[in-house]
């Protein structure tokens, strides 16, 4: 019993991980938090249904070409919403997210109603290894959220682009002076996030369903998971989902499962009252 949920934690964890870090990526260039993510999950996720089910892409497919969009979108959304209010300060962007969230879930129901809908996938039954059941789109999930996070490992450790992304994120008037396109930079960072974003999607609809709160549902989840490692901490977004999402199920042992979304909201007021910075982040250091 405990085994079969520790899984079905690293499940949940390996889902919220893409767009905890899609967060803590954003939030270490622009530095401010992103409450549309859940919303954008939920668009990236109708893309791929569109794709795939109304015009019978194969998923991959689908999938590749709805992050591309997805990413496309968000330069978009930037340079017509973010951009102009980028000097009024995180509080402004933050609230201009929360009206974008909106914007995007009601859009979805617009035009695919409440009704739940679910990819083209073909029918697999369960396999158990031991006392373990899992089926193909457990294991998918979790393969894809490692495949990502060791391409963002490479990206921001290996690559020119990621370095000026950590040079950014560290100082950005330092950066500047460096000579370092600070506008290539953000565009690139919300390239990353659709990709991102448009993956968690993916995962969330074979896992489940698609209907217009499936990215909303997981919002706590996914922020107290970037809280949890520290915002502006690729590797503590990872560890900090894989907490919460075990967690999360592991407390479906001795609560009642309704309780289940309690969890995240513990841990976030852990982490803010004892070690604000998170597990993996920096203090603040003021001068």
């Amino acid at each position: 019993m405990i085994t079969q949920t520790l899984f079905n934690g690293l499940v949940t964890g390996a889902i919220i991980s893409l767009p905890a870090l899609a967060i803590t990526l954003l939030f270490g260039v622009l530095k401010f938090p992103n409450f549309a993510v859940g919303s954008i999950v939920t668009v990236a996720a109708y893309a791929v249904f569109a794709l795939n089910v109304q015009l019978g892409w194969p998923l991959l497919v689908a999938a590749v070409v709805a992050a591309a969009l997805c990413g496309a979108f968000l330069i978009l959304v930037d340079s017509v919403i973010f951009r102009p209010m980028r000097d009024s300060g995180s509080i402004t962007l933050m609230v201009a997210s929360l009206g974008l969230g909106l914007i995007l879930e009601n859009l979805a129901r617009f035009f695919y109603g409440n009704a739940a809908r679910s990819f083209d996938l073909e029918l697999s039954m369960p396999f158990r290894v031991g006392a373990l059941r899992m089926n193909s789109e457990q294991l998918v999930a979790i393969g894809m959220s490692a495949l990502l996070m060791l391409a963002m490992y490479l990206l921001l450790m290996r690559m020119p682009m990621g370095r000026k992304m950590r040079a950014i994120a560290d100082n950005p008037s330092l950066a500047l002076v460096r000579g370092i396109d600070r506008a290539q930079v953000i565009r690139w960072t919300w390239m990353i996030n659709g990709t991102l974003l448009a993956g968690a999607g993916v995962l969330i609809g074979m896992d489940r369903a698609l209907e217009p709160l499936m990215g909303t549902n997981y919002l706590i989840a996914i922020f107290a998971a970037a809280i949890l490692g520290g915002l502006g901490s690729p590797l503590g977004a990872f560890v900090g989902a894989l907490i919460v999402g075990t967690s999360s199920e592991l407390s479906t042992l001795v609560l009642p499962p309704g309780y289940r979304t309690g969890v995240p909201l513990c841990f976030i007021a852990a982490i803010l009252i004892w070690r604000p910075q998170g597990l993996f982040g920096r203090p603040l250091i003021r001068r």
